[in-house]
């Protein structure tokens, strides 16, 4: 359901997109890191004879300034459209670049910022991203983590825990409003995207791969000689891991996207999605050809896990400096199913690895490459369980990211605190905490759930038992339950409570092609509330919105963050922290 929203938004962005939109990659105000490698490209909007093509960096021509000429295209996809593409650039030094081009008749010209980066200061750095994390899952991941008393916490969330905090700010390059691709690929790059679009510019050519790509900062660590980890609980070719590698204007080509990490190796990979590893002969997979990825992978060195035990095992022998693991077909199952409820794909995969115990893992393996690291672990489902509405799925897993966003913190500790950790969501979802839910059918009889729903002082507290050694509650189906409603609304029923069989579906497919309709599952459940959405009918689950997401950092190089900031100055931060500009 989630994929075909992102294939939505595409549609409905190339229809409203400009005749000549941007037409030199990158953009204007691109902040570009020197000796980063990027791509140069100029679409022009008609024919454009060669010989009077002039393109000058700062008044300097492109050639001498790229080491380069490039490839001039007189008819780009077969259109009456001619191009400039330059592969593999970089600038050498800082400061300000006023890049022209002319073709006779018609100009332009964009800026760009090169920067440098200071020495290193940190020895590793650890990214932690809370897919789709808004502040009413923090808010909510504290109050049934730690408890409240007379409006007070008892006790403060890792993830808030942390010397310096910023807002972020996360449109993309064609939208206010990102998906999790352009966004977490601001992260990874410095550069801004388009949505659906990971590691490059979107050009006009119709092949999802050959558009001007930006280096990424898990390319830029290798060529330091640093070590690469990627952790998620989601497909691991999803789009928020796969930023950190990948490079095409289509999200969803997993196979490709399976293809650039084998290309790309990081030391650690281990998330679900085994079944674009695998070739389409065998049982399960959902590869269109006959690339056998998981033995590709272990022929290069890596040890395969598909088991918590496995992964543990694997993680703490001497000589495992490379790990693949690989824990379920698509996405991996939350907390709240794998401890507790057992639903979801719990019953068919049940040693699934926690979160805490990914991390853990990665951190032993990267540990032993003394060079340092850069680790970026996802807690995605989060945003999965936004999407659908299934607030109690999507808490549990803000509670799971803190958990291990502790383990880290206490590793970094034991270690003169040598490793910067940042904090951030991707983008938002407006989710809101807006009271409580007063469930006890028994003391008020006969009374509609929705004016149970009490705000103000007839909120209070809720009552969720205390939490376990681990932050969690035993049960989430309480007579005082924490009220967390979406603005963004499909067609659905609307049941107040918390599903206890499966994950959320709110809405199935409709009577007519592409369109959804609510979910007759939920239609006779108690107290039920019939909600006709507000989005359109194409749309079969809730969208991400356009606030600033929370950022919270400590560690070396962790001054960096304040006040607020854009998604491209994430990345800044971290490669500063690590000295990855040019000879460094």
């Amino acid at each position: 359901m989630i994929k075909s929203l992102a294939g939505v938004a595409v549609t409905l962005l190339v229809a409203a997109a400009p005749a000549l939109a941007q037409t030199i990659y990158p953009i204007d105000r691109a902040e570009i890191l020197v000796g980063a490698k990027f791509d140069f490209k100029v679409e022009f909007p008609g024919l454009v004879d060669q010989a009077r093509l002039k393109v000058t960096l700062n008044g300097a021509d492109h050639a001498a300034v790229f080491g380069q000429s490039g490839t001039f295209i007189a008819r780009e996809a077969g259109k009456d459209q001619s191009a400039l593409l330059l592969r593999d650039v970089s600038l050498a030094r800082p400061g300000p670049v006023t890049v022209e081009v002319s073709d006779g008749t018609q100009s332009r010209n964009v800026t760009w910022t090169v920067y440098d980066t200071g020495p290193r200061k940190a020895k590793n750095v650890i990214l932690f991203i809370g897919d789709g994390m808004s502040p009413a899952h923090r808010v909510a991941a504290r109050i049934l983590s730690k408890g409240i008393a007379e409006g007070k916490s008892r006790g403060k969330l890792a993830i808030d825990d942390m010397p310096h905090m910023a807002l972020v700010a996360t449109a993309g390059s064609d939208s206010i409003i990102t998906d999790s691709a352009n966004a977490a690929s601001a992260y990874a790059t410095g550069h801004k995207a388009a949505v659906n679009a990971l590691g490059v510019y979107a050009d006009r050519t119709p092949d999802p791969l050959d558009d001007p790509r930006v280096e990424t900062i898990a390319s830029l660590a290798k060529r330091a000689g640093l070590a690469v980890g990627i952790v998620t609980n989601t497909e691991i070719e999803d789009a928020t891991p796969a930023a950190m590698v990948a490079h095409t204007r289509r999200r969803a080509a997993y196979d490709a996207i399976v293809a650039q990490y084998f290309d790309a190796k990081p030391d650690v990979l281990m998330g679900g999605g085994a079944a674009n590893f695998l070739p389409q002969s065998a049982a399960g997979s959902k590869r269109k050809d006959d690339v056998d990825y998981l033995a590709r992978f272990r022929e290069a060195g890596y040890p395969a896990a598909t088991t918590a035990a496995e992964l543990s095992a694997l993680a703490a022998k001497p000589a495992t400096r490379q790990l693949l693991g690989l824990f379920a077909p698509g996405n991996m199952d939350g907390a709240l199913d794998r401890k507790f409820l057992k639903g979801g794909g719990v019953r068919k995969f049940p040693e699934q690895p926690d979160l805490t115990e990914q991390v853990q893992a990665a951190l032993t393996v990267l540990s032993k490459h003394d060079a340092g690291f850069f680790l970026m672990v996802e807690s995605g489902l989060i945003d999965k369980y936004a999407h659908l509405l299934d607030m109690e799925r999507a808490v549990y897993d803000t509670i799971m990211l803190d958990n291990a966003v502790r383990l880290a913190k206490d590793w970094a500790k034991a270690r003169n605190d040598d490793t910067l950790i940042l904090v951030v969501a991707d983008h938002n979802h407006p989710n809101s905490l807006v009271g409580t839910i007063n469930d006890d059918m028994t003391a008020v009889p006969n009374v509609p759930l929705r004016e149970r729903v009490g705000v103000y002082d007839k909120a209070g507290f809720p009552n969720y038992p205390a939490p376990d050694a681990e932050g969690y509650p035993s049960r989430v189906d309480v007579s005082r339950r924490l009220a967390i409603f979406s603005a963004s609304l499909p067609d659905h029923y609307e049941t107040f409570r918390p599903k206890l069989d499966d994950p959320n579906e709110p809405t199935v497919k409709g009577d007519q092609g592409d369109t959804f309709k609510a979910n007759d599952k939920y239609k006779d459940v108690p107290g039920v509330v019939l909600r006709f959405g507000n989005l359109p009918a194409m749309i079969g689950a809730s969208v991400h919105s356009g606030e600033d997401v929370i950022l919270t950092a400590t560690g070396p190089g962790s001054e960096r963050v304040h006040g607020s900031m854009d998604n491209t100055e994430v990345f800044r931060v971290m490669v500063d922290a690590l000295g990855l500009g040019a000879g460094k």
